[in-house]
């Protein structure tokens, strides 16, 4: 079962949820355009936008996103000294839109 149908199995279910997506990719990626993490509001994620590196801070903020039902556009990159703390160290720049699902 793919990240989407995860999505919509849990929202059947009446989860409250958010969906992350790689809008853009610079360089070393880790997970190329339009790969998805599902994130409910109790914190349960399926599917990966970082291989690891970031889903940490992107789970923290699609709680957030969950709660005030405002997107964000999040960027990762190995400049970025939150990058580093996060653990994207690959080399390349990500950004990830993170919304709710209604």
């Amino acid at each position: 079962m793919d990240e989407l149908q995860i999505a919509e199995k849990w929202k059947s279910e009446g989860r409250k949820l958010a969906i992350a997506t790689v809008i853009e990719t610079w360089g070393s990626a880790p997970r190329p355009t339009g790969s998805h993490l599902v994130i409910d509001s109790d914190g349960n994620f399926e599917g990966s936008v970082s291989g690891g590196c970031v889903e940490g801070s992107v789970i923290t903020e699609a709680l957030d996103v969950i709660e005030d039902g405002k997107s964000r556009i999040l960027k990762f990159g190995v400049a970025d000294e939150k990058a580093w703390e996060v653990g994207l160290s690959c080399g390349g720049k990500i950004r990830i839109l993170v919304e709710t699902i209604d």
